[in-house]
């Protein structure tokens, strides 16, 4: 998966993946909580591959990693 922050892309590993979010391995991202981000990342469906992108919001950042929540998903929780 890459994240994106204000132009500068990484490459992570994301470790849990739903449709509402992700937990990603990161290390000195610089990430904080509130913070939006661009993913993108790829889903192998057999003998189709979908690329995606979404933006996110850091839910909250650990020693092992980042939570991001998806902005699709917040927005239709929030309308």
């Amino acid at each position: 998966m890459y994240i994106s922050v204000a132009g500068r892309k990484s490459l992570c590993k994301a470790v849990n993946l739903s449709a509402t979010g992700v937990f990603i391995e990161t290390s000195n991202l610089g990430l904080r909580k509130g913070q939006h981000v661009e993913l993108a990342f790829a889903i192998n469906l057999g003998a189709v591959t979908k690329l995606h992108r979404r933006t996110a919001v850091v839910a909250h950042v650990s020693q092992g990693g980042t939570g991001l929540l998806m902005e699709a998903y917040n927005a239709a929780r929030s309308g």
